[in-house]
């Protein structure tokens, strides 16, 4: 017990679970931009590997960090654009155009990698972000400026989407379009730029990881984090706020297995347990939340739903 408060009150600790739940929060963004406009978007998966590649891949070519922030956003948002005119101008499968952007996305950039690189063993690196040590905050100076982008999107993403007319039509189109279709709003143009708004915000969580999280890109590094951030939106109910608590919270869960497989592999433990354990706590306590959550949580009436202009 005495050592579990000291790893709490460790400020360690809270370093790496703000450093895990960046790419979550950036990504649980993009999602709950998406479904609120009415479409799922089940290519975030491979968006982010998208954008951890393309990032990665600009600043190795000579741009600036935060050029590969851009080239990240820039990748989501063409990879966004196909899935919104495939589910929204054809009205095909969200589910099916989901998982195949995130096949296609996967699959490009493993190939522009392995053309890229034809001949090297190891990744290469490049400089990632530094710290804002400057910051006098004692956790928040320990983190780069894309965590500190993460949480300042958090009440902007909420403003734009609770208090612009904006917001007020992405969630009209999201909740009733033949309403919005109405008051004179275009339906697929307001479904399309939430989609590509969406998925740019999760190819900056695909570049995070190469750009701020590690030097370099690694097959398989987003290792499910995407499906993880369409769970969180359901825990968070669809509203920003409580998205930044959830990917706090899988992050907290995330970062405290680390630490007990350190210390169940020390000699002073008493039980040895198997390390997959400690591997599925994060997944099975953020299933837990869900149960208890996503019976009362409000989704979007029109999530899902194609909808055709003149459609009553």
């Amino acid at each position: 017990m005495s050592s579990m408060a000291e790893l709490l009150a460790s400020a360690p600790f809270w370093v790496a679970v703000l450093r895990i739940a960046t790419p979550l929060l950036l990504g649980t963004l993009g999602v709950l931009l998406c479904e609120r406009a009415g479409v799922l978007n089940l290519g975030i998966e491979g968006i982010m590997v998208a954008g951890a590649f393309g990032g990665w891949l600009a600043v190795y070519q000579g741009a600036p960090l935060w050029g590969g922030v851009l080239a990240a956003a820039v990748v989501g948002m063409v990879f966004g654009l196909l899935h919104g005119w495939l589910t929204v101008k054809l009205a095909l499968s969200q589910h099916v155009s989901g998982l195949g952007i995130t096949l296609l996305a996967t699959s490009l950039a493993s190939y522009a990698y392995r053309v890229s690189f034809p001949k090297v063993d190891s990744p290469p690196t490049i400089t990632p972000f530094a710290p804002m040590e400057w910051l006098p905050v004692p956790v928040l100076n320990q983190q780069t400026p894309l965590t500190l982008l993460a949480l300042l999107l958090v009440p902007a993403v909420a403003g734009v989407l609770m208090r612009t007319p904006l917001g007020l039509a992405i969630r009209m189109v999201g909740e009733n379009p033949s309403a919005a279709e109405g008051q004179g709003l275009s339906v697929a143009r307001l479904r399309i730029g939430a989609v590509v708004a969406g998925s740019a915000l999760m190819g900056v969580a695909g570049g995070f990881l190469t750009l701020a999280a590690f030097n370099a890109f690694y097959f398989n590094m987003v290792n499910g984090r995407g499906w993880v951030c369409v769970a969180l939106v359901v825990f968070a109910s669809w509203r920003p706020g409580k998205a930044l608590l959830g990917a706090l919270l899988f992050a907290f869960f995330d970062a405290l297995q680390l630490r007990l497989q350190q210390a169940d592999g020390g000699a002073e433990a008493a039980l040895a347990l198997p390390y997959q354990l400690y591997l599925m706590l994060p997944y099975a306590m953020a299933i837990v939340a869900l149960v208890v959550v996503a019976r009362r949580a409000a989704y979007p009436q029109a999530l899902m739903k194609p909808y055709r202009k003149g459609e009553r």
